[in-house]
C-alpha cells in the first residue's frame, strides 16, 4: 500500500453496511474502529472490480479511513447533528500511525491525505471538489487548506510516541 486518504462518511457516528463497503476502516465517535467489508490489500489492484471505493481516481494502492459522521455539514456554522469529535479524531490519528509503520507508508502530503487534498491535486478525477475534510469541529481553529499538514503532524506525533514507548 503507498498511502492513506482520509475522509468523512457524511453519515452518523456509526458506521452502516453500505460504507463498510467504500471505506478499509472506519472510526465512531467514541474512537472504536471498524474493519470494512474490503481489506487494504484488495486495493492493490482495482481492475478485478473487488475493492473499496472510496476515492475516484485513487483508489489503487490507497488505504479509505473514514470517520463516522458530519451528515448535514454545510458550512463551518452549520456543521449538522453529527460532527467529529475529539475522541474520534485523535483515536483516527494514531490509527493512521499504527498503518503508516504496518505498510511503511511515509507521513507527507503524498502519501497520507484528505479526499480534498487528493481531489485538488488531481483535478481531472471524479474526487475534485470533495470537501471531506475540509473542517474539524473540535479544532475549528485549523483553517481548510491547513487540515491535511494538521493530520499528518498528529500522525507523526503518533508514530514518535509509539517509537519512545
Amino acid at each position: 500500500m503507498k498511502r492513506i486518504i482520509l475522509h468523512w462518511t457524511a453519515g452518523r457516528y456509526y458506521p452502516t453496511q453500505f460504507e463498510k463497503n467504500y471505506y478499509h476502516y472506519l472510526v465512531d465517535k467514541d474512537g472504536r474502529i471498524y474493519n470494512g467489508i474490503y481489506t487494504p490489500e484488495d486495493n492493490s489492484n482495482c481492475s478485478d472490480g473487488v475493492y473499496a471505493a472510496h476515492t475516484g481516481g485513487g483508489n489503487t494502492g490507497s488505504i479509505g479511513v473514514a470517520l463516522c459522521g458530519m451528515n448535514g455539514f454545510k458550512s463551518e456554522k452549520a456543521v449538522g447533528d453529527f460532527p467529529i469529535t475529539a475522541v474520534q479524531f485523535e483515536a483516527c490519528m494514531k490509527f493512521c500511525s499504527d498503518l503508516c509503520q504496518k505498510y511503511s507508508i511515509n507521513i507527507d502530503s503524498d502519501s497520507v491525505m484528505t479526499h480534498y487534498e487528493f481531489g485538488q491535486k488531481n483535478p481531472k478525477t471524479t474526487s475534485y471538489g470533495k470537501i471531506d475534510i475540509i473542517y474539524l469541529p473540535p479544532y475549528s481553529w485549523v483553517s481548510k487548506n491547513d487540515i491535511g499538514s494538521f493530520i499528518r503532524s498528529k500522525i507523526r506525533w503518533y508514530k514518535e510516541k509509539s517509537l519512545r514507548g
